[in-house]
């Protein structure tokens, strides 16, 4: 069930868009990925911003990881995203054995301690879904809307205080 305050927000602080709440727009996207490997592209900055947005569904240990991930995402865009994922699995295969790689992602701020942010400039449940898909207007537009989430949530991250 979603994370719903007594206020009928989210935990994120998003009001329910057409399809319900972020967690909803979560699932739909997760499964219309498993048909379009085109979409899949975006899988890493969709799970990371989705539990940076909804900090009680993550694993607190992995949040900081993860909040360096959507920066470099950010900042360097998809393929960035993707060739240090594909660097990542290159290094944990079972005849390397080698630690993750934070090098990386060094350069990005850690995530800041305290509460979460309580509400974000973008969610999920603003997401536009037509025709029954999220890319309905194309895998470049999708793209260009899950930054545009990603954005909203370093944002917002940012600003809280440490």
């Amino acid at each position: 069930m979603a994370n719903i305050s007594m206020t009928g927000r989210c935990d994120c602080g998003a009001t329910a868009g057409p399809l319900g709440m972020c967690v909803d727009y979560y699932h739909g996207i997760l499964a219309e990925e498993q048909s379009d490997p085109q979409m899949y592209r975006w899988h890493a900055p969709v799970v990371v911003t989705y539990l940076l947005q909804h900090p009680s569904r993550a694993h607190e240990k992995y949040l900081d990881d993860q909040f360096r991930q959507l920066q470099l995402y950010v900042d360097q865009g998809i393929d960035a995203l993707l060739r240090l994922a594909a660097h990542q699995v290159a290094r944990n295969n079972h005849r390397a054995r080698l630690d993750y790689d934070m090098a990386p992602l060094a350069a990005y701020a850690p995530l800041p301690k305290g509460e979460p942010p309580g509400h974000f400039c973008a969610s999920f449940s603003g997401l536009p879904f037509r025709d029954g898909s999220f890319v309905f207007d194309g895998h470049l537009a999708y793209g260009d809307r899950i930054k545009a989430i990603a954005e909203a949530t370093v944002e917002s991250w940012r600003s809280v205080q440490s």
